[in-house]
């Protein structure tokens, strides 16, 4: 193949070349609004990059594969065991135990109190063929010690064994807001347990800074990446403070970062973090050497509504995280939203990544982002980020400090403010649940539904914070679906949204395609049809509909007709229609598009809002829904807001 000199026949294109052509197509639109893309960071994102030269490459901490690592949460110690040995019988080749009450168990966790309870979740369990990594919140010393006692309890050395102990205060104050002690009485604990493990042969990782609080609540990636940076050197300098060596110190930290369905930012994230952390020990005087970095997909973006959808979602995650370089990936099943997750949502989990792994064979190449110009470029921006990001936090005193002054939480809000906005305007869609809603789902199958959260049993706070907040994007739109349901269940029926189409197929399909995915979002289920021949048989099919309000679909030359400046208020179509509406007894009427012509007029004639891409579904469907009396199925007892 060597020999074929196609490629050289061609001259080689400049951007030059292609910023021209790209100015044709742009007909004088802004380049910058219109394919310039903009992360929560004000990071920009080209459309094109060239060819990064010189690029190091990023390893994990050892080549290869990743470890599929999948959870233990059922909260039955004999459950969660048969439910483990599935998986490690099928593919996984990591455990995860996920304690009661701790943050990331969502109202379930495994319930361990006793050396031998541990046991009994781990029986037939070899640990010394399997990674483990406890989950355990603010009582991560105390499972520390439990697993330690089985491990010698079954004659394991722990130097024989793989395991990350999960040990994370910082974590722990950063989503509960409180430590039960003070940030000298826990360094000193954090110094004397090392010791003790040390003493004992054990070559794990004790501590993880991890990023869940951050990304969880909003937090942009250089924010994620800045905290948990601040993390691992408060970990770094309380140990020293207690005698270890920093070499020492940095051997006893894990990480994990969140992964969520933005394929780019995801893979520089975690690059990212492998720079910065190499940064953080070159200024300690220490030679870098690969962290153990963990991932697991984010709960921001897990969704309740068509969870189906949630397998794409972690797809992407995981095959972002696999090639960012990430050296264990948990997958949050597919139903973690609506409970806990039975066998065949792990058994989905679980295949995503061996597919991945077997099929895909994306571990066989070491860091195949290096060298692309895209992912270079954004993992060098986020890099600069998050260091002054971490850097703000080091002069407020670190993250201890950061975090009991609120300053940390301050920054974070108004990106989750961001967020939020852009999730009502769609900017930032959601498949399945903004977009492309099914609002005749079927449900699906969980082992227990969804339990309120309980928080971690804290005798006594004694350094105290506010508490970040664990926000999943979608649940504003499932308030609004949970708000159709109760309509459902009380009358019989959804809320419904006649289409009122003017004119030919041609003119109202695409807007009354709008119409259906932008109502059926919130819960407004659609009456849809092929339009009508006159408007009389468009309010004689309203009649019909038994729907209680209406919307009025079609393109602005049927709305306003041909000659727009010299149409009167009686000849234009959608207000003549609004009027029709209003008459035939709907109190709520809409128009699918901008108001670009006679909005004063239109509103006059009856039409209630407009809806168009980037206008807030959130606020439209929600007025919809606290007008509609759902005591009543009369349409002319519909409340207008």
């Amino acid at each position: 193949m060597d020999d074929l000199s196609l490629a050289a026949d061609f001259s080689q294109a400049t951007r030059e070349q292609w910023l021209k052509l790209v100015e044709g197509v742009l007909k004088g639109a802004d380049f910058t609004k219109k394919l310039v893309g903009r992360t929560h960071d004000g990071i920009e994102i080209q459309p094109l990059y060239p060819k990064a030269e010189g690029a190091a490459r990023i390893a994990r901490e050892q080549a290869g594969r990743w470890r599929v690592s999948q959870r233990m949460d059922h909260p039955d110690p004999a459950k969660t065991n048969e439910l483990a040995l599935i998986d490690l019988e099928n593919g996984a080749d990591a455990l995860t135990i996920v304690t009661h009450k701790a943050p990331a168990a969502r109202g379930f966790g495994v319930k361990i109190e006793t050396v031998e309870d541990l046991d009994k979740a781990l029986s037939g369990v070899m640990l010394d063929l399997i990674h483990l990594r406890l989950d355990a919140g603010g009582k991560g010393r105390s499972m520390a010690e439990l697993l330690i006692a089985l491990a010698d309890k079954r004659g394991h050395k722990l130097s024989d064994l793989s395991l990350d102990l999960g040990m994370d205060p910082i974590g722990g104050l950063a989503s509960l807001g409180s430590l039960s002690v003070t940030w000298d009485e826990v360094s000193a604990r954090m110094g004397a347990m090392l010791k003790s493990l040390t003493e004992k042969g054990f070559n794990g990782r004790a501590f993880l800074a991890e990023g869940r609080p951050y990304h969880e609540a909003g937090a942009s990636e250089a924010q994620e990446l800045a905290a948990v940076l601040a993390t691992g050197v408060s970990y770094l300098r309380a140990l020293e403070s207690h005698g270890h060596s920093l070499d020492a110190a940095r051997k006893a930290l894990s990480f994990l970062l969140v992964a969520d369905a933005d394929e780019f930012l995801t893979v520089a994230k975690f690059r990212a973090l492998r720079r910065l952390w190499a940064q953080v020990e070159q200024a300690c005087g220490l030679e870098p050497k690969p962290v153990r970095l963990h991932a697991e997909t984010a709960w921001r973006m897990t969704t309740k509504r068509d969870p189906w959808v949630n397998i794409l979602r972690t797809t992407v995650a995981t095959f972002s995280a696999g090639i960012g370089g990430a050296d264990a990936i948990t997958i949050l099943p597919f139903t973690a939203a609506l409970g806990l997750p039975d066998a065949f949502a792990r058994r989905v989990a679980r295949n995503t990544q061996l597919v991945l792994l077997e099929e895909s064979n994306l571990w066989r190449v070491a860091d195949p982002a290096a060298g692309a110009g895209g992912f270079e470029a954004l993992t060098d921006a986020l890099c600069e980020r998050a260091w002054g990001l971490f850097q703000e936090i080091e002069r407020e005193g670190g993250i201890i400090e950061s975090l009991k002054q609120g300053a940390l939480q301050t920054r974070i809000a108004p990106v989750r403010v961001q967020r939020e906005k852009a999730i009502a305007t769609r900017k930032e869609p959601i498949t399945g649940t903004s977009e492309f809603p099914n609002i005749h789902e079927a449900d699906v199958t969980v082992l227990m539904p969804a339990a309120s959260v309980a928080q971690q049993e804290i005798d006594q706070a004694a350094v105290s914070a506010t508490p970040l907040p664990s926000v999943r994007t979608a649940q504003a739109f499932e308030r609004l679906r949970d708000l159709s349901d109760a309509f459902l269940a009380k009358t019989g029926a959804r809320p419904k949204m006649f289409l009122a189409n003017l004119g030919p197929i041609s003119a109202f399909t695409a807007r009354a395609t709008f119409a259906k995915n932008f109502f059926e979002a919130g819960g407004i289920e659609s009456v849809t049809n092929d339009g009508f021949p006159s408007l009389h048989a468009l309010i004689a099919a309203f009649a019909a509909s038994g729907s209680q309000i209406a919307c009025i679909c079609s393109s602005d030359e049927v709305y306003f007709g041909p000659a727009e400046a010299a149409i009167t208020p009686n000849e234009a179509a959608a207000e003549e229609t609004a009027r029709e509406l209003k008459r035939a007894g709907t109190s709520l009427v809409y128009m699918a598009g901008r108001p670009v012509l006679r909005e004063d007029a239109m509103r006059s004639a009856g039409i209630q809002d407009f809806i168009y891409n980037g206008c807030d579904l959130l606020a439209v469907v929600a007025s919809i829904h606290s007008a509609v009396d759902g005591s009543t199925s009369n349409r002319g007892e519909v409340r207008v807001p």
